[in-house]
């Protein structure tokens, strides 16, 4: 008789806590960021704007490539660390977590300092911003010590904690930008940059404080071992995080060449709002989904199941938001942003097809990195890179700066195609029956949607959209409460519910 094994018990609720805990942190931080991006835009315009992208796509791959993936790295063995319930391992790993940190935070800076003209002249095609490059490698430095703490409470998964210091930086931040940009205009972009980074890393302290990690001495023998773990797969991850941040800077500086700062700027608009709803189940994967992840992942049939049900609940949430966005574009754009502004309409309803493939495919790939195969993870983010880069070429020149949102969009089809080949290589994962059907009535109401917007009038396009907007919340609805039982719903969720049934109720009563 085979022994017996306990049926597994669904994550259903544990992924709408946590995405629901996270989302709602995320709404904060998404509205913090419209008040600050509105204010910025109609001080600066679209110039401006662009102006402020390309540093930001500057800092994003010194981020990405001076630190080495160790963030990522140092999740998996923080929550590595913690599953062994061994408080001296936890505080060793910390301890060193924060010295590398400390250490690659300086290094990168210092080269920043030192390749600041040639990022300059790359950038921007002149030397007249290496000034202005100096000054931001202080805010990278600031960025890496932060990041060290907030790795710190995700390996932990201490999600109250790191959504609260999250929204706090972000409140702080906003204050910051908004004061610097009026005061100095293009000046203070850099300058708020700055301020805002050495905020939010006296915020992360404080918060990894709470944590009551023990203080405990490291040999150098410790420090070597751990340092070389977290950098023998932080040195892959960094390649994926290269790949994603290097592409995002390519693309800009390719933008900014041949079309200017105005084009690039209606690029960083779409892309902003477009990543706006999708990015907090984003989040929420790597918060919690990761290290739960990664606690299973040699047992392959839990693991396939989790990323099955992480998958499930992620299109359950983000395919309404999708379709809303796709619906409401130009309403978006003008609100978020000004009416000089409607040019990133065509590009935003490209990147929505794009991240409702990002909803699929990242669980996925969260198999790769939880397994920590190597060559698997290099050989998938090349191959995007590659791909996405000469696909934003042919656009760019075929159909101008929305040519770059169809690149996204057919770049992540290559993507979804390669994780799960290489998933399915791994651990025999294979998407279950009912998410291929979610997957194929979702998609194809997006497709639906975005064709009835390009070929219907304005008004017939809106309307058909938001009947599908409609069907679209019944059914993630109706499905949400057949996987998780109305009292085991957050309360953040269930009052969401609650106010949805009333109005049916009340809609059927007055038609009756």
């Amino acid at each position: 008789m085979p022994p017996y094994k306990p049926v597994a018990k669904s994550s259903y609720s544990q992924i709408l806590k946590s995405t629901s805990l996270i989302g709602g942190a995320s709404l904060v931080n998404i509205a913090i960021g419209i008040i600050r991006s509105k204010i910025v835009a109609m001080i600066l315009g679209p110039s401006g704007m662009g102006l402020n992208s390309l540093f930001l796509s500057i800092t994003n791959l010194s981020e990405t490539v001076g630190g080495m993936g160790v963030n990522s790295s140092g999740v998996r063995q923080i929550a590595a660390a913690a599953a062994s319930g061994d408080r001296n391992s936890v505080a060793k790993t910390a301890a060193v977590l924060r010295k590398t940190s400390l250490i690659l935070g300086l290094v990168t800076a210092a080269f920043l300092v030192l390749a600041s003209r040639q990022v300059s002249t790359l950038t921007f095609g002149n030397r007249e911003q290496a000034a202005a490059i100096c000054f931001l490698a202080v805010g990278v430095f600031m960025r890496f010590v932060s990041a060290g703490q907030g790795t710190l409470l995700q390996g932990l998964r201490r999600i109250s904690d790191m959504t609260q210091a999250g929204m706090l930086s972000t409140f702080l931040g906003m204050l910051v930008t908004v004061a610097l940009v009026f005061w100095l205009r293009e000046d203070g972009i850099v300058a708020s940059f700055v301020v805002a980074s050495t905020v939010g890393l006296g915020v992360s302290w404080q918060y990894s404080r709470k944590a009551g990690i023990d203080r405990t001495s490291v040999t150098f023998q410790e420090a070597r071992t751990e340092a070389a773990e977290l950098l023998q797969l932080g040195s892959v991850l960094m390649v994926s995080g290269l790949a994603m941040m290097g592409s995002s800077y390519v693309v800009r500086a390719m933008i900014q060449t041949r079309l200017g700062l105005e084009a690039t700027g209606l690029y960083q608009a779409a892309w902003s709002v477009g990543n706006m709803y999708v990015g907090f189940i984003l989040t929420a994967m790597g918060a919690d989904f990761y290290p739960r992840l990664t606690e299973s992942i040699h047992d392959h049939a839990e693991a396939n199941r989790l990323v099955n049900e992480q998958t499930q609940v992620s299109l359950l949430l983000a395919g309404a938001g999708i379709i809303g966005t796709l619906t409401f574009a130009s309403l978006v754009i003008k609100t978020l942003y000004a009416a000089s502004f409607a040019g990133a309409e065509a590009i935003l309803q490209w990147i929505c097809l794009g991240t409702a493939l990002q909803v699929v495919s990242w669980p996925v790939g969260f198999i790769i990195v939880g397994k920590g195969d190597k060559a698997a993870l290099v050989l998938t983010e090349i191959a995007w890179t590659c791909v996405h880069l000469s696909l934003v070429w042919l656009g760019l020149q075929y159909f101008g700066v929305p040519g770059a949102g169809l690149a996204f969009f057919l770049s992540y089809i290559f993507h979804t195609v390669v994780v799960y080949v290489l998933a399915r290589r791994l651990t025999g994962f294979r998407w279950s029956a009912e998410n291929q059907r979610a997957l194929v009535i979702y998609m194809l109401s997006i497709g639906i949607v975005m064709a009835a917007s390009h070929f219907l009038p304005r008004p017939w396009g809106i309307g058909f959209g938001a009947m599908a907007l409609a069907g679209c919340l019944r059914y993630s609805a109706m499905k949400l409460l057949v996987l998780v039982p109305e009292h085991q719903l957050p309360s953040a969720i269930r009052r969401v519910f609650d106010l949805w049934l009333f109005a049916t109720a009340a809609r059927v009563g007055s038609q009756s």
